[in-house]
């Protein structure tokens, strides 16, 4: 799905998949703070937030950054909404005709999902997310356990023709 966004929305994507970030986040980093470690504070939340970004993500986004957003928008002194890369994955899901609700916020699920999947540990993840409790990680986490139930459940209705 990657390669059907454009160029500077795959940039938000590749750091919403490396970071957990949320887009509102992502979208309001400014040139100064790309570092391979930097601190964020989450709008929602108001925590404050430890990022570390490989370098060939870093040389990506220091290239493609103005000298006030990461995320230029289309508008001076603006950076990109939330609403354009929304749109732009919707146009990439549709055109891979994914069945899947697919939005930026799904990349926060899938860098839960992986997580999980390299260490184990599900309070680890709540950390890395800044979550508060565990219910809300666990959904996160058990993404694609649940979407792979989903589909079981679809397939198994009864009267349902196989093709």
């Amino acid at each position: 799905m990657l390669d059907l966004l454009t160029y500077e929305n795959r940039l938000v994507l590749r750091v919403l998949l490396h970071t957990g970030l949320r887009i509102s986040d992502a979208l309001q980093l400014r040139p100064e703070q790309l570092k391979p470690n930097f601190w964020v504070t989450e709008q929602k939340t108001g925590k404050r937030r430890q990022i570390g970004l490989p370098e060939p993500l870093l040389a990506d986004l220091r290239a493609s950054a103005d000298c006030e957003w990461v995320f230029p928008g289309s508008k001076p002194g603006k950076h990109r909404t939330r609403q354009a890369v929304w749109k732009d994955v919707k146009r990439a899901a549709a055109a891979l005709r994914l069945t899947q609700n697919a939005a930026p916020h799904s990349a926060r699920k899938v860098y839960a999902v992986e997580l999980l999947k390299k260490y184990g540990d599900i309070d680890r993840v709540r950390r890395a997310l800044n979550h508060g409790g565990l219910e809300v990680t666990l959904i996160y986490a058990m993404a694609d356990k649940q979407l792979s139930a989903a589909g079981r459940r679809r397939r198994s209705k009864p009267g349902r023709k196989r093709a």
